[in-house]
């Protein structure tokens, strides 16, 4: 089970530079949908890569999925040779994006709101962001989200 507010203050504390998308983003505005990861569009610059290094280091990130054993060395110079990563850590699942169908940290950045989410005031993806990066991602249980978000959105109104 991912320890959500133990992987934002990870984050947080170490001063990485990001924004939560995905479920709990969704999840920020109003969406009753269960998720079972964190997801969040990084910084790529170099200072925030080394920030993330240090974030998640002492947390044994590995590649979600892969097999045991497969060598894996989560440092800068990996993190800039990727984009996204799926890992799971000593606290649970967590996505890093360079990179979504919306845009990358500096693209989404402008278009965030600061929330405190469990007890950690973060950026999160704004609601009509939110529900145009799940429409340019096309995938079908980010189409059915957008139902649900435009209903928020309504309400909001």
């Amino acid at each position: 089970m991912t320890r959500f507010a133990d992987l934002l203050k990870a984050l947080a504390h170490a001063g990485v530079d990001f924004v939560v998308v995905g479920g709990v983003a969704a999840a920020a505005h109003g969406s009753p949908r269960a998720t079972l990861d964190i997801d969040v569009v990084y910084s790529r610059a170099d200072s925030n890569l080394d920030c993330l290094v240090t974030a998640l280091a002492l947390l044994r990130p590995y590649l979600r999925g892969a097999p045991p054993g497969l060598p894996f060395r989560f440092d800068a110079p990996t993190l800039k040779a990727g984009l996204n990563f799926t890992l799971t850590t000593d606290l649970g699942w967590i996505d890093l994006l360079g990179e979504i169908a919306g845009g990358t940290y500096t693209d989404l950045a402008p278009h965030s709101i600061q929330i405190e989410l469990f007890g950690i005031v973060c950026k999160v993806l704004d609601l009509e962001t939110l529900i145009r990066t799940k429409r340019a991602a096309g995938r079908p249980k980010d189409l059915e989200g957008i139902a649900e978000l435009e209903i928020i959105k309504a309400r909001q109104r």
